[in-house]
């Protein structure tokens, strides 16, 4: 179980690393590498490492003809990806065998189990010929691991699993500059374009959290002469992928979308996130903004606040900025400490980077384990 900030690179570590190793001394690759993931683009960008080596990938995802798909599957492969419906459709049609695997790979573990995936992850480790959990190796990572769902986790694990944190464990991207604008939900709509007039061509996601305010905001968005697509749930898959085309080409600069925009995409040079809402959760929040600032390059995010819709959250994002050493406005620190939100409150703690053997207690340096011990003490007694 690993955990590390958005755009450091989870995807190709965790999940393409393990896929290229081979299963036997000689360098041949006997096993198989199951990869499931929520959302997959037609051109398997999750995928591009592997192209240039001699393992095999197919990517089987709903929305397309299974037909095309089918035909691949039967060529073989060493590395299979897929969304969780159209895979379980696969093995129940008896075109996939599981007898060789040798790695299960969830990507974006927290939301697979957290999301209404859980049903459909049980069924897959439990369809007939899936090695069982000691005797395959299971990786999942995330840029958030909600406590809960950490032990959730763990039914699909080892029971000696190893949990891996780089960094604050839920944290921000820290090359990802925070701004919050205290803007009512009426005043949104002018306060957006005053943003995309003044950062001009920049590549920018406008994330709002419905279908139909998403389709909606791109109409005006064009209508103001800002070329702009939209991608959400309701869209076909052959109408996501060619948003994510114009997008990427900068034929259409600017993207808006739904959570589905949210994780699962690395989309180059993307230099602003705008939250025009707020979602409703702080983990759905990191995600978004690390759209942007990834790989080592730097981004801005830029936050409305509704004082009205967005109460209950802010103490969430106090701590999300403080973490990553952002500066906080007083306005919402205020928000956070005037009695709204919850009083149960835990923020998330920071881990170091060094394998933390959850079962076993132990880090390899002791110095940590007392740098640890520290950190946890003053957190508990900076948020009493």
């Amino acid at each position: 179980m690993a955990c590390a900030q958005t755009g450091s690179g989870k995807t190709v570590r965790f999940g393409c690393l393990p896929a290229t190793n081979p299963s036997t001394a000689d360098g041949r690759w006997r096993g198989v590498c199951i990869w499931v993931r929520f959302f997959i683009e037609g051109k398997s960008r999750c995928l591009s490492p592997l192209f240039s080596t001699c393992v095999r990938p197919v990517v089987v995802y709903g929305g397309v003809s299974t037909g095309h798909q089918m035909r691949d599957l039967s060529r073989g492969c060493n590395v299979l990806c897929g969304t969780p419906g159209r895979l379980l459709d696969m093995i129940g049609r008896g075109k996939v065998g599981l007898t060789k695997v040798r790695y299960l790979v969830l990507d974006e573990a927290d939301r697979m189990l957290d999301m209404g995936f859980e049903p459909d992850m049980r069924r897959l480790v439990g369809s007939p010929g899936m090695p069982s959990k000691e005797n395959r190796q299971t990786l999942m990572f995330s840029a958030t691991f909600p406590e809960d769902i950490q032990r959730l986790a763990a039914d699909f694990l080892k029971t000696d699993y190893l949990f891996l944190a780089v960094g604050i464990v839920g944290g921000a991207c820290s090359d990802v500059e925070q701004t919050f604008v205290q803007v009512t939900k009426f005043a949104k709509r002018e306060q957006l374009l005053d943003l995309l007039k003044s950062t001009g061509s920049e590549r920018t996601m406008v994330f709002v959290e419905t279908k139909r305010q998403a389709d909606f905001i791109a109409v005006i968005l064009c209508q103001e002469k800002f070329p702009t697509t939209s991608i959400h749930g309701d869209r076909e898959q052959w109408q996501r992928e060619q948003a994510l085309g114009d997008f990427r080409s900068g034929k259409c600069p600017i993207l808006v979308a739904t959570s589905v925009g949210a994780r699962g995409l690395d989309i180059p040079d993307v230099q602003l996130v705008v939250n025009f809402d707020l979602p409703n959760n702080i983990d759905e929040y990191v995600h978004r903004i690390g759209r942007t600032g990834r790989c080592g390059n730097t981004g801005r995010a830029v936050s409305f606040y509704d004082p009205e819709a967005n109460s209950e959250l802010a103490r969430s994002l106090v701590t999300i900025l403080s973490k990553a050493q952002q500066e906080v406005p007083s306005w919402l620190e205020t928000a956070a400490f005037s009695g709204h939100g919850p009083s149960g409150f835990n923020p998330p703690r920071k881990h170091f980077a060094s394998t933390d053997l959850r079962k076993g207690g132990f880090f390899q340096d002791s110095s940590v384990t007392s740098q640890l011990a520290a950190q946890t003490a003053a957190d508990d007694e900076e948020w009493e």
